[in-house]
């Protein structure tokens, strides 16, 4: 009976391997999609994420922005914060004007929302400041998306296309 054991202990483990391996490789093979996508859509874009963050200034304290495809369109947003109250904003990535604003009430989104707000409460620099740096620092590489975070410290994550590659750097913000 104990050998039973073992060989079914056994398979369940290279199931389990053989699962997660397929997963990661699924994963990453869907990443890969979704970066050549967003990729392909950005380059319409004549916006860049450092403009939108000022352009949406007038609805808060831009808190993350980020290009992405939504609806098999591209679509610049920007999160911003006004007095604890979250924002949604879309900038035009043609022209750089606001074309809504929505409040940000529930969900993914609000959590999302209060962890970037409070590393950035922490920060002694801009959102703007860390994106131009990681500009600054990889000439040629477009800004895709800002995400403040804490990591020993108040952070900003920004992920960074060139032709055909990404990269995700690591801004301080203290």
């Amino acid at each position: 009976m104990q050998i039973e054991t073992k060989k079914v202990s056994g398979v369940s483990v290279a199931l389990l391997l053989t699962l997660l391996v397929s997963a990661t490789a699924w994963t990453a093979e869907s990443a890969k999609k979704e970066h050549a996508e967003l990729a392909k859509a950005m380059t319409g874009a004549k916006v860049s994420l450092a403009q939108a963050l000022t352009a949406s200034a007038g609805e808060g304290k831009p808190i993350s922005a980020k290009f992405e495809v939504e609806d098999g369109k591209l679509q610049l947003s920007v999160y911003t914060e006004t007095d604890g109250q979250f924002k949604e904003v879309i900038v035009d990535h043609r022209t750089g004007k606001v074309i809504k604003a929505e409040a940000i009430t529930e969900g993914e989104d609000l959590a999302a929302a209060r962890s970037q707000s409070a590393a950035l409460a922490r920060a002694k620099g801009s959102l703007g400041d860390a994106v131009a740096k990681a500009v600054a620092k990889h000439p040629g590489h477009q800004a895709v998306s800002a995400t403040p975070a804490l990591k020993g410290g108040p952070v900003v994550e920004v992920t960074m296309h060139k032709a055909g590659s990404w990269k995700t750097v690591t801004e301080k913000l203290d």
